[in-house]
Order: C-alpha cells, then structure tokens, then sequence
C-alpha cells in the first residue's frame, strides 16, 4: 500500500496523480509496492539481485513504462539493478524517478543502475526526476548509473532533473551509438545550501551518422558545488554537441569540464560552456513591475530552467 507522503513523492518525481495506464512498477522503501505489465512489455523480477528486467515487444507503438521509487524510511540504503530491452521499431515513454523523504537522523541512499539495449530503429523518451524533501539531519542520497547501447538508426531522448532537496548526488551516464542513432539530453538541475552535485556523460559516437547533443542547464545557490563533465568521443563520421549553461549565486561553485575526442577525419563535435551570475538589469526590471528582489531572482531562476 501506498500512503500519503508516498503519493506526493510518486507525484513529484514521476506525475503520479493516480495509477498510470500502461506498464508499471513502483519501489518503496527497498521492496516492490504495485505493478502492472501489458500484452506488449513485460516486468520480471531478478532472482540474481535487487532489480528488475523490463521487455518491450518489437514493434510496440505508444506504450509508456513507470518505474518510480520512493523512500520514505530513515536509514535505507539500496542498490537497484535495472535493465531494459527495448524491441526494434518501437515507441515508447519511460518514466523513472526517484523521491527520498527523510526525517530521520541517519542517511536515506539510492543507487539505480539501469541498462538500455535500443533496438534497431526503436525511439525511447526517457525521464528521470530526483527529488528530497525531510526536516530530518540525516542526508537524502542518490547515485544514479546510466548505460544506453543503441543499435542502428535507434533514437533517445533524456530527460534528466533534478531541482529540490537531494543533498548529494554523483550521476554517471554511458552510451555507445551504431550507425544512424541519436541521442538528446537535457539536463536541468539545481543545488543550494551544501548540495554536491556530479553530472558524468561519456558518449561513444561509434557509427557512421550517428549524433549527440548533450546540453545541462542548472543553477547552483548558497554553498552548494556543481561538476559538470561531459566527453563525446567521434570514432566514425558524425555530429556531437555538449553544452554546459549555468547561473551562480551566492558562495556557490561551479565547475564545467566539456571534452571532445575525434578519432575520425569527419567527426564534427562541437562544446559551449558558460558560467555567470544574474544580471543586475534583469532583477531591475522585474522589479519596476512590482516583484521583491528575491521574487525577481526566483522567476529569472525558473525560466531558465524549464
């Protein structure tokens, strides 16, 4: 059963205002709390780890997957293993996402590790949100992996956020793209207080006409700290592109590590990167419509992240 502080998480990380249609499997406080499977996708418990194998017909149009996990019990600390077949000529949505509330005094702690086999010509909208909330001193962690292997004219779209209350987080993503696939990522992030925040992309750009555009937007506040390193590696003819656009405040550090490697003659890569603080005319403005200082940083901060 799920309770109400469970419900509001589902909603947050996931949009869950009621059971989803489609396939499901929701996670709460390290065991398996509803699922649901359809003629098309499958989900198997591992009988080897904590985890589950998740099996996408070829050919399945329009179906979504919702794989939610919420913590809602001080001190849990897991580790999920969660692999992902997704069948040639599909289309599809996933849903991943994971709330911690923590009122305890001892660190609550998720680490998600999922793999994504892409067949052949598949298409896969992919969103994961992370969220933390608790008035507890014990810390909200989350330690995500990513792994995306994508066959031939395959494409993925990612969406990662992750905008309130994780104290600390190191997230690691791997993809190795055939010829003709593509990949998107947009990642939006915010940090304030003490908040640690590492974003790692490695993508392996091994195809002929394959292509990459990895862009982060994210706002670091107070004393929070932000790495943002992100290598795109050209082994064949192809387009890749990483950005890094972030807004500073108060004591906050960021650091922006954009890399490229070109191991062919016609790999065409591409890298931005930009760090500043908000300019004093736009908080000015706002403020001749009638907004306070703190209400004009506030919208500045949520138009830029959406």
């Amino acid at each position: 059963m799920i309770d109400q502080i469970q419900q509001r998480i589902l909603e947050e990380v996931a949009d869950l205002h009621v059971v989803p249609e489609g396939a499901y499997n929701i996670r709460a406080n390290g065991e398996s709390a509803a699922r649901n499977t359809t003629a098309n996708i499958d989900i198997i418990s591992k009988t080897d780890m904590s985890g589950i194998d998740v099996r996408i017909k070829p050919g399945t149009k329009h179906e979504s997957v919702h794989i939610p996990v919420v913590l809602s019990e001080s001190g849990i600390k897991e580790v999920v293993y969660n692999d992902f077949y997704i069948g040639e000529d599909s289309d599809v949505v996933i849903v991943a996402g994971c709330g911690i509330h923590n009122c305890g005094n001892q660190d609550s702690q998720h680490d998600g590790i999922h793999r994504f086999y892409v067949g052949k010509n598949a298409k896969v909208k992919y969103v994961e949100k992370h969220y933390g909330e608790g008035d507890g001193n014990g810390k909200r962690i989350l330690n995500p992996v990513t792994e995306v292997y994508m066959e031939e004219g395959s494409s993925m779209e990612m969406e990662m956020v992750q905008i309130k209350g994780v104290d600390s987080t190191d997230r690691k993503t791997f993809a190795e793209l055939a010829a003709g696939a593509k990949m998107v990522v947009r990642e939006r992030l915010l940090t304030h207080g003490s908040q640690y925040a590492v974003s790692d992309y490695v993508v392996k750009l091994n195809g002929e006409d394959s292509s990459a555009d990895v862009v982060s937007r994210s706002v670091a506040k107070d004393h929070s700290y932000q790495k943002f390193d992100s290598q795109l590696v050209g082994n064949a003819k192809c387009t890749g592109h990483t950005e890094c656009d972030a807004i500073i405040m108060g004591n906050a550090r960021i650091l922006a590590i954009p890399q490229l490697e070109a191991n062919d003659l016609d790999a065409a890569l591409i890298h931005e990167a930009a760090i500043g603080k908000i300019a004093g005319e736009q908080i000015i403005k706002l403020m001749t419509l009638g907004l306070t200082e703190e209400e004009a940083e506030a919208q500045i901060v949520n138009g830029f992240l959406k």
